[in-house]
């Protein structure tokens, strides 16, 4: 990384989380992926249950393979082969109640706000209350300077790579561009604005000083 960019995310990162803070939300930083993991793994205990929501940021950086390494871990996962569509929402309706949950943020804004879209909703619902602990890893990519780059950025960049890195026939994957469709594939049912949290410390925000998912 060129030695500004590693200076300028540093100070900016150093903003975000002392917006977080008074938020009642944790942040913290690490200035590359494999630090990252790094953390994230100590901050999961032996005989924990770990949620996997949908996340391109955690999958690209191996983080999953490594939280199943770890004794005695149960890690909730809808993503693995062979589940029926009854046995997959079943799983993730038993993520709702474990104990950490772990995914990205499709949006941070510099004043510490996170901003998520989704399309069935248990990614989003279990942000807000469930799990013990949420942990997101978010790359410096996903930084914005404020609500409405947040959502632009959702709408028009993350929503139309996400769906085309599903599979999903939806008109973004013709040709790029949102167009607000109703098909029954559309990723883009759920908006979360997440302002701040009572339970203080409840979420903790990994930012990553690199490009992580879309």
């Amino acid at each position: 990384m060129d030695k500004h960019q590693a200076v300028w995310n540093e100070k900016v990162v150093k903003t975000i989380i002392e917006r977080f803070e008074k938020r009642g939300l944790e942040g913290s930083y690490a200035p590359n992926a494999g630090q990252a993991v790094a953390e994230v793994l100590e901050m999961i205990p032996q005989g924990a249950s770990v949620y996997r929501c949908g996340s391109e940021s955690t999958h690209s950086i191996g983080l999953w393979e490594k939280i199943a390494a770890i004794p005695g871990v149960e890690v909730i996962d809808p993503f693995q082969p062979g589940l029926s569509g009854e046995e997959n929402i079943e799983t993730r309706r038993r993520g709702m109640v474990a104990d950490i949950m772990i995914a990205s943020s499709n949006a941070v804004t510099l004043d510490g706000r996170l901003v998520n879209l989704d399309g069935l909703g248990n990614r989003v619902a279990a942000m807000m209350f469930g799990p013990r602990k949420v942990i997101l890893v978010v790359g410096m990519n996903k930084i914005v300077p404020d609500l409405d780059s947040a959502i632009a950025r959702v709408k028009h960049y993350a929503a139309p790579v996400n769906a085309l890195r599903i599979g999903h026939k939806t008109p973004c994957t013709v040709n790029g561009l949102c167009a607000d469709c109703k098909t029954q594939e559309r990723i883009c049912n759920m908006w979360t604005i997440i302002e701040g949290h009572r339970l203080k410390g409840r979420i903790h925000v990994k930012l990553v000083g690199e490009d992580l998912g879309y």
